[in-house]
């Protein structure tokens, strides 16, 4: 039990780290970016007295490490300062946004996994077969699609010519959870065709993996059915890797759905991001940013500790 908690700390540890150089590549790829971020929101009619205050109430005027540690500070006590573009907290923008995009993540993580652990295991049972084959395929084409092009497939599809889901998943507070589920559909499918694809294919992969064990060929002996020693055999030994995908997909519903945000106009905060930057509104693009890493980040510490208490073997190394 010690060696586990030592490996989870470092793994903290490790992940706090990896926080911080993150947030030091922001803040310096925010400072290179071309122009002045003040007479970029004033305008060009902006007199050089209106610029020159507008810079020192944005604390421009202060050195690069001084509003590096200042802004550092301020995220990590929630304080994500004042959008350019409308003087509201990015705090709220920020919260909203993000529970969308959590709200499209869990309904499609509650889609995929079972769906991809399901037809992970049909494949590995079924294997070189054609069951197996037509599923391989299948997945390898919605792996090499980009989302952009899945999501205008399901549109023209399901809204321009069966015309059952709408085109654009625009939500709002006042609506209910079913009607909002109703609104994410496409996006959702959009979504699980890729991460299933990877998750089926990893799970396919580790099972077959462990069925070379000598304890698999020992069950096989004895006349125990192949879906059974799958189930109560293979699977749990395979976990590990299946854990570690399927964590890094669930990070990827989060930080990865910008484009699908984009292409259906939903209120997430990948939409938030794109739009902050295109009108150069830099808190709003610095916490975006922040929060997608740390999301990602944490979603892999959760994967290594799953894993390692998934697998004894882990919990004997000094990763």
């Amino acid at each position: 039990m010690k060696n586990i908690l030592l490996l989870i700390c470092k793994r903290i540890g490790a992940s706090l780290i990896t926080i911080f150089v993150i947030s030091l590549i922001i803040f310096i790829g925010v400072e290179l970016l071309p122009g002045d971020v003040a007479e970029t929101v004033l305008g060009q009619s902006a007199t050089p007295e209106t610029v020159e205050a507008f810079r020192k109430e944005l604390k421009l005027d202060l050195p690069p490490h001084v509003r590096y540690a200042t802004w550092l500070n301020h995220f990590v006590h929630g304080d994500f300062g004042n959008s350019l573009a409308n003087k509201r907290p990015v705090a709220e923008l920020v919260n909203w946004r993000l529970s969308n995009t959590l709200l499209l993540a869990m309904v499609t993580a509650f889609i995929a996994v079972p769906l991809s652990i399901f037809l992970g295991i049909l494949a590995a049972l079924y294997r070189n077969t054609l069951f197996d084959k037509m599923i391989s395929i299948t997945t390898l084409s919605f792996i090499s699609f980009p989302e952009f092009f899945i999501a205008y497939v399901l549109i023209a599809l399901f809204s321009v010519q069966l015309n059952i889901f709408p085109s654009l998943a625009i939500i709002d507070d006042n609506m209910g959870f079913f009607n909002k589920l109703y609104a994410i559909i496409l996006p959702s499918l959009t979504l699980t065709c890729v991460v299933t694809a990877h998750m089926m294919r990893q799970t396919r992969a580790a099972i077959i993996n462990v069925l070379g064990s000598a304890y698999i060929e020992m069950a096989e002996i004895k006349g125990i059915r192949g879906f059974r020693i799958i189930v109560y055999h293979a699977f749990p030994n395979a976990l590990s890797p299946v854990i570690n995908v399927v964590a890094v997909n669930l990070a990827y519903l989060v930080v990865g759905v910008v484009l699908v945000e984009v292409v259906f106009v939903y209120p997430g905060l990948g939409q938030l991001l794109v739009d902050s930057v295109a009108k150069r509104d830099l808190p709003v693009v610095q916490a975006s940013g922040l929060i997608f890493s740390i999301a990602y980040i944490f979603m892999n510490l959760a994967a290594d500790i799953l894993s390692m208490l998934a697998n004894p073997k882990l919990r004997q190394s000094n990763f």
